[in-house]
C-alpha cells in the first residue's frame, strides 16, 4: 500500500507521530508501503518480528485482563472526541484481525467470544453463578427481492424491512449508476432537522399518552 492509496479511514492510525503500540513506528512504515529499500532478507527479518510481537501482544491480554486496574481500562476505552471514530474502526478491525486470524484454530472463535464475554459477565457480577448466553451466527445474506423491499418503503412499513435487506440494498443502491453519493448526502441533510424533530414529537406523544394511561381516577 503506497501513501497515495491510503484510505481516509487509516488517517489517523497511520499519523507518523503517533507513539508505538504493538506496531513501532518502523513497522507501521514497512506495512504502509512508506519504506521500500528492504532486501529480501531484512523484509523476511521485518517479517518475523511483526510476527513475534503480535504473538506476544495476545498473550499479554491475559494479563490486561488479569491485572489492569478498572480505572486504567476505563481510561484506555475513552478516547478523545476527535479520535472516537478512529478508534471504534480500531476495534471493529481488531475483531475482524480476531476472526479472521483464528478460521481453522482449535477453539472456534464463537467459543472464544462466549467464554470472554462470560468471563466479563462474570467480574461485573462479582459472582460466578452469572451465566450468560452469547450467540454468535455468520449468516450469508440471499439474494433479496428488490420490489418487496422498496414496497415496503412505499408503504412506510420500515419495520418489516430486515437488517439483511437494508444491507444489501445499500450495497445494490451504491452500486447503481443512477447513485450519487454528493447528492444524496445534501437530501438527507436537508431532512435531518425535520426527521428529528418528528422523533421527539413520537417521544412526547408516547410520554402523554404514559401519562394518561397511568393517571389516577
Amino acid at each position: 500500500m503506497s501513501e497515495d492509496e491510503l484510505p481516509p479511514s487509516l488517517e489517523t492510525a497511520a499519523d507518523a507521530d503517533r507513539p508505538r503500540g504493538i506496531l513501532t513506528p518502523s513497522d507501521r512504515d514497512f506495512l504502509l508501503g512508506r519504506k521500500t529499500d528492504y532486501t529480501e532478507h531484512s523484509r523476511k527479518q521485518k517479517r518475523n518480528r511483526i510476527r513475534r510481537r503480535v504473538r506476544n501482544a495476545v498473550l499479554d491480554f491475559s494479563i490486561l485482563y488479569e491485572c489492569l486496574e478498572d480505572r486504567d481500562r476505563q481510561t484506555v476505552f475513552d478516547p478523545d472526541d476527535e479520535d472516537r471514530e478512529a478508534y471504534t474502526r480500531g476495534i471493529t478491525d481488531m475483531l475482524a484481525f480476531l476472526h479472521l486470524g483464528t478460521m481453522g484454530y482449535v477453539t472456534p472463535f464463537k467459543d472464544m467470544l462466549s467464554e470472554g464475554v462470560a468471563k466479563s459477565e462474570q467480574r461485573l457480577a462479582g459472582s460466578d453463578y452469572r451465566m450468560v448466553r452469547v450467540e454468535f451466527n455468520v449468516d450469508p445474506v440471499g439474494q433479496i427481492d428488490v420490489d418487496e423491499v422498496i414496497a415496503k418503503i412505499e408503504a412506510d412499513e420500515f419495520e418489516r424491512i430486515t437488517d439483511e435487506e437494508l444491507r444489501a440494498f445499500v450495497r445494490l443502491l451504491s452500486m447503481s449508476e443512477e447513485f450519487a453519493p454528493d447528492d444524496v448526502r445534501d437530501g438527507l441533510k436537508a431532512n435531518v432537522d425535520e426527521f428529528a424533530e418528528a422523533i421527539r414529537e413520537s417521544e412526547r406523544r408516547r410520554d402523554h399518552a404514559i401519562e394518561e394511561l397511568t393517571r389516577g381516577d
